[in-house]
C-alpha cells in the first residue's frame, strides 16, 4: 500500500518535478505536491500547507537552494530538505549540507533518492519526539518550581503571620478591655476605637496570610456545591453591578464535596471580584459546576492534581485576560495589577490556599484581552449532607469558679488571658513552658480544671504536655490556642474534630466563650 508524502518541490522545471515524483512514486510514495521557483511562492506555499519534506534544485533562473534553506530556517520549520541538482562542485555540495540541507543527489542518479527520503523522515521524526519530550519535561519543571515557590512564601507568611497574630492578640485584647471601661464621652475612647479598628484590619490581613499558606484550621462538612452558589447568587449580582451579566449554569446532579462553606464562599466570591474588576465597561461572568473524572495523564501534566472523580467549578469572565508574566505570579501574596489603594494583593492567594487545602487543584486559562477561566478541582465524595438540628439560643454565661491552667511563652499575651479570666471569677495558674507547668500540677493541692495552652512552646510542646497531662490527670479538659494552626490540624489540612482551638488574635469574649463552651463539654 503506498505511503503518502506532502512534497514540497523547488524547481524550475515541469519534467524535472514529475520525474521526480515518478521515482518517489516507484519507491511506495503517492506524493502530494506543489512545485514553486520562487522565493514568494516558497513562503506561499509555507504558510498555506504542511510539508513532510523539501526537494529542491540547487540554481534556478529566478532563485537557488542556499535562499530556499534560509527561508526555511527563518520560518523555524522542522522540514528536511534534499538537494537534487546537477553536477556541481564539491565545494558547493559541502556548503549546502553546512547551510542546513539533509543531503545533496545527483539528477543523473535518483536511486538514492528514496532512501534518502526514508531516512530524513525517520530522523525528523526522532527529533519532533525529542523536542515534544524536552517541551513537556520544561512545562513540569517550571510546574515544580511554581509549586516549590508558593510553597516557600506559604512558609514564610505562615511563620509571619504567627507572628503578629501574637502581636494581635494583646494590641486587640487590651483595646477591647480598655474600651469595655471607658465611657463614649471619654476623650481617650475614640483614639482607643481607632486602635483596635486598625486591629481588625490587620487581622483580616493575617487570616489572609494563613489561608493562603494553608495553616488556618478548616472544619469541613459534606457538601453540595450547587446549593451555595444558588445561596450566593443575589449577593453576588449585587455586588458586580448592572453592567456585567452573570450566567450561572450547574450540573443537575452535581456529586457532593467535602469542604469548609464559609471558605468555599469566600474562593466563589473573591474570583467574582477578580472577574468584576477586570470589566469595568461590562461583560459576562459565567459560573459553571460539572463532574469529571481526572485521568492520570491530566493529573501528571498538571502538577497537584490527582486522578479520580472530581467536582469541577468554573468561573469565566470576558475581561481583559492577563499575559503569562502576570499568569505565572497572580497567586503569590500582595501581587496585584491594581492601582494603589484598590487592593491588597491577598484575594487570589487565599483562594488559592483554601483550595490547595481544601485537597483541591486551580488552574488559570487568560489571554490578553481574551478573558479569564478559573477552574478548581474538589474531590467527590458518597458521603451525605449531616441535616443540622435547629440552634436554640441560651442566656450566655461566661464567668466560673473553676481552677485553669494557661501555657504561654509570650509574656504579654500570658498577662492579657490571665487579667480576662481573672476579672470573670476564675482561678488562675500560670506558666511559661511545659515543663513548669507540668510541675505545677503535679505541687498544686486543688484540683485543675482546664489546661489552656499554646501549641508552640520551647521544649516541648502543647501537644506533648497535653498528652502527658491527661495520661496522669484524664479529668483535666484541654484547650489550645494558637496564631499558627500547622501543628493542630490534621490530614489535608483539616482540623481534628476532637481538639478544641481558640485561634490567634483572639478578642477576650472569644476566649471566655471558648473556655466556658470546654469547660462544659462532658470529658
Amino acid at each position: 500500500m503506498a505511503k503518502s508524502l506532502r512534497v514540497l518541490i523547488v524547481d524550475d522545471s515541469e519534467d524535472d518535478t514529475l520525474l521526480l515524483v515518478r521515482a518517489l512514486k516507484s519507491g511506495g510514495y503517492n506524493s502530494h505536491y506543489e512545485r514553486v521557483d520562487t522565493a514568494t511562492d516558497l513562503v506561499k506555499a509555507l504558510e498555506n500547507e504542511e510539508w513532510d519534506i523539501v526537494i529542491t534544485d540547487y540554481s534556478m533562473p529566478r532563485f537557488s537552494a542556499p535562499a530556499a534553506i534560509e527561508i526555511v530556517k527563518q520560518k523555524e520549520l522542522e522540514i528536511p530538505i534534499i538537494i537534487v541538482s546537477g553536477a556541481i562542485g564539491e565545494e558547493i555540495a559541502v556548503s549546502a549540507l553546512r547551510a542546513g540541507a539533509q543531503d545533496f543527489i545527483n539528477k543523473n542518479n535518483l536511486s538514492r533518492l528514496v532512501p534518502a527520503v526514508e531516512r530524513e523522515l525517520r530522523e525528523t521524526e526522532v527529533r519532533r519526539q525529542r523536542q515534544a519530550a524536552q517541551e513537556e519535561k520544561t512545562k513540569i519543571e517550571e510546574q515544580l518550581f511554581q509549586a516549590q515557590k508558593m510553597e516557600a512564601i506559604g512558609r514564610l507568611t505562615g511563620g509571619v503571620a504567627h507572628d503578629f497574630n501574637n502581636l494581635l492578640t494583646v494590641i486587640n485584647g487590651y483595646s477591647d478591655l480598655i474600651l469595655s471601661n471607658l465611657k463614649k464621652n471619654d476623650p481617650n475612647f475614640e483614639n482607643i476605637q481607632k486602635i483596635r479598628q486598625a486591629g481588625r484590619r490587620a487581622e483580616n490581613l493575617t487570616r489572609q496570610l494563613l489561608a493562603f499558606s494553608r495553616k488556618q484550621a478548616l472544619k469541613p462538612v459534606v457538601l453540595d456545591l450547587n446549593d451555595l452558589i444558588l445561596n450566593m447568587e443575589d449577593l453576588l449580582r449585587r455586588l458586580i453591578g448592572e453592567d456585567i451579566d452573570l450566567i450561572i449554569a450547574l450540573d443537575k446532579n452535581l456529586d457532593y464535596i467535602k469542604a469548609a462553606p464559609g471558605q468555599m464562599e469566600q474562593v466563589i466570591l473573591n474570583l467574582v471580584i477578580n472577574s468584576r474588576d477586570s470589566m469595568p465597561q461590562g461583560g459576562k461572568i459565567i459560573i459553571e459546576t460539572e463532574n469529571v473524572i481526572l485521568d492520570k495523564r491530566y493529573a501528571e501534566e498538571h502538577h497537584g492534581s490527582f486522578p479520580g472523580k472530581h467536582v469541577m467549578l468554573v468561573i469565566t469572565d470576558t475581561g481583559s485576560g492577563m499575559d503569562n508574566d502576570t499568569k505565572s505570579k497572580i497567586f503569590e501574596p500582595f501581587f496585584t495589577t491594581k492601582e494603589k489603594g484598590k487592593g491588597t494583593g491577598l484575594g487570589l492567594s487565599m483562594v488559592y490556599g483554601i483550595v490547595k487545602q481544601s485537597g483541591g487543584s486551580i488552574y488559570v486559562y487568560s489571554e490578553l484581552n481574551k478573558g479569564t477561566t478559573f477552574k478548581i478541582f474538589l474531590k467527590s465524595i458518597d458521603e451525605e449532607i449531616e441535616i443540622i438540628p435547629e440552634f436554640k439560643k441560651t442566656p450566655e454565661k461566661l464567668d466560673g469558679t473553676e481552677t485553669i491552667l494557661v501555657v504561654e511563652d509570650e509574656e504579654a499575651v500570658l498577662e492579657l488571658a490571665i487579667e480576662v479570666l481573672k476579672d470573670y471569677g476564675y482561678n488562675v495558674l500560670e506558666a511559661s513552658t511545659a515543663e513548669a507547668a507540668l510541675e505545677m500540677i503535679n505541687k498544686s493541692k486543688e484540683p485543675i480544671h482546664l489546661l489552656l495552652t499554646d501549641i508552640v512552646l520551647p521544649g516541648k510542646n502543647g501537644h506533648e504536655l497535653a498528652k502527658e497531662v491527661n495520661s496522669i490527670h484524664p479529668e483535666i479538659k484541654i484547650l489550645y490556642m494558637s496564631g499558627y494552626t500547622e501543628s493542630v490540624i490534621g490530614n489535608h489540612g483539616m482540623l481534628d474534630e476532637k481538639i478544641n482551638l481558640i485561634q490567634k488574635p483572639y478578642s477576650p469574649i472569644d476566649l471566655l466563650r471558648k473556655v466556658r463552651k470546654t469547660l462544659n463539654e462532658a470529658k
